[in-house]
């Protein structure tokens, strides 16, 4: 009978025992400096919380491979591998010099690697990456979000949530995209499904705490289309709420912890046939006229979020030209003392056009010919080229209203959704839709 050979002469059995040591080690130091709070990267959690683990695995299954195919070796009447520890001798100066430069160059090559994942993990979490490797899919909500509130929030901020599952979904969901990207065969526009999206706990909520907010007010400037493009404001008073002293009120009467509303909507959120109340005055249950009566079966409810409202917080963008044209004549950008400017603007910013090189040289023909002469002519021509290139991408089938903004009843259903006059329960009672409620005019 062969003699056996001990697990460290055998090259594959001490290869997986170095892989498992060093990944257990590795995975420890991280571990306790994520329970210490200094693991703050989604990137860096999927690499040490799923990558380590998976090499220490592999370092198991090597080690018996390692014996598996030493006993193949054996059985085939082949010599016991021949492996030998190198010696090394201290005292030796050529041995001594040599392992001190393995040592150093090791710790150089350690912290080359560190420093170049570091940067990698830091340059994958940034919003260049996800928005201009994938440039052409994700250029509307990269220029979107550059030019919105949250510039400086990465896309992972909001896009990956907490643990190791969250990473796992993020990375199997980019592996899916970029298969989609190579192929072609993603969709134009890209549209986000709710189930995807991180609950707002865990990305708003880090950011902005729940508070009484009161009154609001706002100003909405817009221009006539006549020739003299005649400004006008209106004032809004908005009752947005929220929670004093245990008691809920306004427009973030919603977002009380201790109101719960669930609804069913269709694929494109915009329809909402069925709506859920729960409340410290019962339960209340609201269905639109003709909704399928098997509906809650066969679909989940989702419960209310403060994305459902604010959908677009990361990557707002103007409803219609109408209203990029106003607030591009309020900047400045557009000289409101050119006749008709707002009219024209629009109506150039509705054409339809294959490519943004096409749309950017027919408002340049467009508005020069209507304005020949004129000095404020180029500056108007340059604002509405900078309307288009921030909110019409022909590629992506995108246009002004592609995406609709839940906030407010203005430009999309919004509000209205729910608050339709037409969904009631059993008893009668229906969600009601008086305009007082949220806001008043001022």
């Amino acid at each position: 009978m062969a003699a056996r050979v001990p697990l460290i002469r055998i090259p594959v059995s001490v290869a997986g025992m170095v892989l498992t040591t060093i990944s257990a080690a590795l995975f420890i130091v991280v571990l306790l400096a994520d329970l210490f709070g200094l693991h703050t990267n989604p990137y860096r959690g999927l690499v040490f919380f799923l990558v380590l683990p998976a090499l220490f695995v592999v370092g198991l299954l090597l080690i018996p491979f390692g014996a598996w195919l030493e006993r193949r070796r054996s059985a085939a009447g082949r010599p016991p591998t021949a492996f030998e520890w190198p010696r090394i001798d201290l005292n030796n100066r050529t041995h001594r010099t040599t392992a001190i430069a393995v040592f150093a160059l090791t710790i150089v090559n350690v912290v080359i690697v560190a420093l170049g994942a570091y940067k990698g993990v830091e340059y994958m979490d940034s919003a260049g990456f996800c928005g201009q490797v994938c440039h052409t899919p994700m250029q509307p909500q990269f220029v979107a979000h550059q030019l919105g509130p949250h510039a400086g929030v990465t896309c992972a901020s909001c896009h990956v949530g907490s643990g190791a599952g969250s990473f796992l979904r993020a990375k199997l969901a980019g592996t899916r995209q970029l298969v989609a990207i190579m192929r072609n065969s993603y969709h134009r526009p890209i549209v986000a499904a709710p189930d995807d999206l991180v609950s707002s706990q865990i990305t708003c909520a880090q950011c902005h705490a729940p508070r009484f907010h009161g009154d609001v007010v706002r100003q909405i400037t817009e221009y006539a289309e006549d020739e003299a493009n005649t400004v006008s404001t209106t004032t809004v008073r908005l009752h947005v709420g929220g929670t004093l002293a245990g008691r809920a009120s306004g427009i973030h009467w919603h977002a009380d912890p201790k109101t719960v509303v669930e609804y069913i909507a269709t694929g494109d959120q915009q329809t909402i046939p069925w709506v859920k109340v729960t409340d410290s005055s019962g339960v209340r249950e609201y269905t639109a006229p003709g909704a399928a009566t098997d509906q809650k079966t066969r679909e989940t409810p989702r419960r209310m979020d403060c994305t459902d409202c604010h959908n677009r917080p990361g990557h707002p963008a103007p409803a219609t030209a109408g209203q990029a044209v106003d607030r591009a004549l309020a900047r400045g950008d557009i000289p409101a003392t050119l006749p008709f400017v707002r009219r024209e603007a629009v109506a150039v910013l509705a054409g339809s056009h294959s490519t943004e090189a096409a749309a950017l040289d027919a408002i340049a023909r467009t508005l020069g010919e209507r304005y020949p002469g004129n000095a404020d002519a180029d500056r108007a021509i340059g604002a509405v080229q900078d309307v288009y290139r921030r909110n019409v991408f022909p590629a992506m089938n995108v246009s002004f209203g592609t995406y609709p903004s839940n906030i407010g009843h203005t430009s999309a259903q919004g509000c209205f959704r729910c608050h339709d006059g037409e969904k009631v329960t059993k008893n009668g009672q229906t969600i009601g839709q008086d305009c007082e409620t949220c806001h008043a005019i001022e």
